[in-house]
């Protein structure tokens, strides 16, 4: 594997490993346990593993290390842990490196069950955490203290799309020594370029853009390798959050084409975005590649200009018009996933932020009328129409209220 090698390449070929039967798939090793020679060995092992030796699958399988190996390569990353799911990795990158007494900093635009981690959990445990406007330079440097330990966002949040700078929160934090975790999924690793603008830990969902196709759960951590075998690793081989080696085969065949898929549905988000832009029917039409957008200039120093494959159509009427809107769409599938060859439309009030009260729906604006569009593999013209005729039956909703 080349160093060199850029990020399509790197996301077919890297991490490769072959059985004796030269297989060009990569093989999976669906196995819980591995055999020793000696007992001898046994001992040796479980002391200290070889770069290609394995324990048990909690611990590490060479399926699921090709998928690590891929992943830290193509993010740009030392080392990577696998895990069962998204949040499982945001789980083990912030609790594998908390205990009591500690303080953290963290955006508040954040996916309901981050959210609930930082809350409910991390605080039931004695860690401090503070919510800030992530995209409030100010409000960060004037939440890091000297004794801060962390600081958590999601680069570009779930669902109204703020993107966060990702080189000014790190020079802020880096200046007391806390460490900088970035849920990275709105992001993509296409798009992203994360841990060279400062990031010391990005954590995905793999369940999104890298599988891409609906099939499995899976998440990854990636950082330093200190941090990941040294922090990370202990903590998830002992409270048991590994990634399948099934679903890590799955991960290896979605890295394979991510990039074709993603450079794709970003183009047609952004065709949608711009012509659904000032439509009546929309109170807001947020997406990061709008030039209207409060960070498009952000967009465009930090990802490339890409705005991704997401974006957020608020509907005049409220709840009963997002609902309408909802039921006459025939081409995108009402559900809760997102970076998915299919068009997924999803209405967060009421499914992935529902736990929030009404009063921080109101803050982070996740409004009654909002919906969260993930843009999917099909032809952007057949999805605009589609969109359109299901607007029109969203405010003839409307008007017969």
């Amino acid at each position: 594997m080349s160093e060199n090698w850029n990020k399509r390449t790197q996301a077919v070929h890297g991490g490769v490993r072959r059985s004796q039967y030269n297989e060009v798939s990569e093989a999976i090793f669906l196995t819980q346990g591995f055999v020793y020679e000696t007992a001898e060995q046994a001992e040796a092992r479980f002391l200290e593993c070889g770069p290609d030796e394995f324990i048990y699958a909690r611990y590490g399988n060479p399926t699921v290390s090709m998928f690590e190996q891929r992943i830290a390569a193509l993010e740009g990353g030392e080392d990577a842990f696998a895990t069962a799911s998204g949040m499982a990795a945001v789980n083990g990158a912030l609790t594998s490196m908390l205990k009591a007494g500690d303080h953290v900093v963290s955006a508040k635009a954040l996916f309901g069950s981050c959210l609930y981690i930082l809350e409910n959990i991390l605080t039931r445990f004695g860690v401090e955490v503070t919510f800030v406007d992530g995209t409030d330079l100010e409000q960060w440097q004037a939440a890091i203290r000297p004794d801060t330990k962390a600081v958590f966002f999601e680069s570009m949040s779930n669902p109204t799309l703020e993107v966060i700078d990702i080189a000014s929160v790190s020079k802020l934090a880096h200046a007391v020594g806390a460490i900088v975790v970035v849920d990275n999924v709105f992001s993509t690793p296409v798009f992203s370029r994360a841990i060279e603008q400062g990031a010391d830990v990005v954590v995905y969902s793999a369940t999104k853009h890298i599988d891409g196709q609906g099939r499995a759960l899976g998440g990854v951590i990636i950082g330093t390798r200190e941090f990941i075998r040294g922090t990370v690793e202990p903590y998830l081989k002992h409270t048991g959050g590994a990634l399948s080696p099934f679903n890590a085969w799955v991960m290896l065949k979605g890295l394979e084409t991510m990039a074709l898929r993603v450079n794709a549905q970003a183009d047609s988000a952004q065709r949608i975005a711009e012509a659904l832009e000032g439509h009546p029917a929309l109170a807001r039409t947020l997406y990061p590649g709008l030039k209207t957008h409060a960070q498009n200039a952000l967009v465009q120093s930090q990802l490339g200009g890409k705005g991704g494959t997401v974006l957020s159509l608020d509907i005049k009427g409220g709840k009963d018009a997002a609902f309408a809107f909802l039921n006459a769409l025939t081409i995108p599938v009402i559900s809760n996933n997102l970076g998915d060859a299919k068009s997924i439309a999803t209405h967060p009030a009421t499914t992935t932020h529902q736990r929030l009260s009404d009063a921080q729906k109101d803050e982070l604006g996740i409004t009654p009328g909002l919906i969260r569009f993930s843009v999917g593999l099909e032809d952007a013209e057949d999805l605009l129409v589609d969109i359109q005729q299901a607007l029109e039956a969203s405010q003839k909703q409307t008007a017969a209220q």
